[in-house]
């Protein structure tokens, strides 16, 4: 009963925090001015480019996983690769950062590649993806400082006292996120606490994060890392175009959103949630556009994105179950 009541509660606080931001944040929303956009006011051309970007970033993870697998002796198939990934997206909106272990099963399950060893270099893909979006967010901040200084010279706006700060609906937002943050660290050094009881486990695993010395090809897998990020920027920036209200955002406020926004789904909550919209909304209303515009942008382009991996992670389910299983019987 103890495990099912842990099992249970790992699932429903991510999706009762990111509930309880999306409340704050459209408690005074008009969800009517959403519907019209949705059905009057969405270019649905851009849309589906948008979606191009989507399913490519997921391509190119795939492609550059296969590559840091091979210094391991392990040559799983691309399709495989690929749609692990698919599935592991999906899964990460049943229970938050669970797609990064489903990925490692779904290979050593259809590809015979050792579990620990593919966990390793899922390690090495989110300490490179770190530091790219660390480099991102440096130049983007050297870039835009400027508009922000500029931004509240303009309008006179000055920092808040602390009551002020305290009474703000925004504040406690931010302050349960930073605590969803804290919960899922825990449970991170909890799982590194029990791995590094098994030593052979440990040991397979840090053989995979130092699979990258012996990546053959590095300027291939550089170019697969800029290709998923930039995947990544697109997926996100061309649904500007999409709106009346944000076609005329820049490129730069597009990526100052994109950085805000990669930050925000650190929270864990099912594809970052609340989070990702608080995010969104409040840079949006930084360049003009006004919160009921900028909270259906955000409420349709986040809902549809969502639904995308939901496709994703089941039609990855769904081939890798069929391609295998017609290769047994054949």
């Amino acid at each position: 009963m103890n495990k099912l009541l842990k099992k249970t509660l790992k699932i429903l606080l991510p999706v009762a925090l990111g509930g309880f931001i999306l409340y704050w944040v459209y408690r005074d929303f008009d969800f009517a001015r959403a519907k019209e956009v949705l059905l009057h006011g969405t270019n649905w051309g851009w849309m589906l480019f948008s979606l191009f970007f989507g399913v490519m970033s997921h391509v190119f993870r795939g492609w550059r996983w296969k590559q840091t697998l091979a210094p391991l002796g392990a040559y799983p198939k691309s399709g495989d690769c690929v749609d692990a990934i698919f599935v592991s997206y999906a899964a990460n909106l049943i229970l938050p950062r669970v797609g990064e272990v489903s990925r490692c099963g779904v290979l050593a399950k259809y590809d015979d590649v050792s579990f620990a060893k593919s966990l390793g270099t899922v390690v090495t893909e989110r300490l490179i993806d770190t530091l790219t979006i660390i480099v991102i967010t440096g130049i983007t901040f050297l870039m835009q400082m400027p508009v922000f200084l500029r931004f509240f010279e303009e309008t006179g706006t000055k920092v808040p006292s602390l009551v002020h700060l305290v009474t703000s609906p925004w504040f406690y937002v931010v302050l349960f996120s930073i605590i969803g943050v804290l919960v899922l660290l825990y449970f991170l050094l909890r799982m590194l606490s029990f791995f590094e009881k098994v030593k052979g486990v440990v040991l397979n695993v840090w053989e995979g994060v130092m699979s990258l010395k012996s990546v053959k090809n590095i300027p291939l897998f550089l170019l697969y890392t800029v290709l998923i990020w930039g995947c990544y920027f697109y997926h996100f920036y061309i649904t500007f175009y999409c709106f009346a209200f944000t076609e005329h955002l820049s490129f730069l406020a597009g990526l100052v959103m994109f950085v805000g926004g990669t930050f925000a789904v650190i929270v864990p909550t099912p594809n970052g949630a609340g989070p990702w919209h608080f995010a969104v909304i409040t840079m949006m209303m930084l360049y003009g556009v006004n919160a009921t515009d900028a909270g259906a942008f955000a409420l349709i382009v986040h809902g549809i994105q969502t639904l995308l991996v939901i496709i994703l992670g089941i039609y990855g389910w769904l081939h890798l179950s069929l391609v295998n299983r017609t290769k047994q019987n054949s």
